[in-house]
This record gives structure tokens, C-alpha cells and sequence, in this order.
């Protein structure tokens, strides 16, 4: 079953669904600055655009650009900044 999520006013939308391994969602952002936290370890693949981020215990910006990937450990805060419109898919892992 899909699970529609909507963050930051509309800004950040999400499809939640179940791969053949792991529970995903896949996403779009709208240009903007944002916050999560994670409740899973994380893997976040830039699928189309550009996404910045600021990582748990990092004290400078990573660009990832499509196809790149990054992780965040479970119970974990991070910021990202979106300059282009941008999609990405994240799974979701108990370690």
C-alpha cells in the first residue's frame, strides 16, 4: 500500500511503498532549506537535480548530485538545501 506525505507546507512530498528488501519512499523537494530526523538508518539517493546536506557531526556542506548516495545513522537530525527542484529516494533499515 502506498503512504502519501506532505512536509514543510507542500514543499517536500513523499510516496511511502515496500521494495523486495526494504521500506522506501521516493520524493520531491521544492527549492528551499530543510531539517529531518531520522527514526532508521537511511540511505538517500539523489534520483534527478542536486541535493546539499549537512550531516550529523560534519561541519561542511556535501553536494550530491543524481545517482549519488548518503546515509544517516537512526535518531539523527540533518539539513539539507535544494537550489533546483529535485527527487530522491530513501530505504530504511533497523541496525
Amino acid at each position: 500500500m502506498l503512504k502519501v506525505n506532505q512536509y514543510f507546507d507542500g514543499a517536500v512530498a513523499s510516496i511511502g511503498f515496500q521494495t523486495a528488501t526494504l521500506p522506501a519512499t521516493v520524493g520531491v523537494m521544492k527549492i528551499g532549506e530543510y531539517e529531518f530526523g531520522t527514526s532508521q538508518f537511511e540511505t538517500m539517493t539523489v534520483v534527478s537535480g542536486e541535493i546539499s546536506a549537512l550531516l550529523p557531526n560534519q561541519s561542511e556542506w556535501q553536494t550530491f548530485k543524481a545517482f549519488d548516495s548518503f546515509t544517516i545513522e537512526a535518531n539523527q537530525k540533518f539539513k539539507v538545501k535544494v537550489a533546483v527542484e529535485s527527487a530522491y529516494l530513501c530505504t530504511y533499515e533497523d541496525k
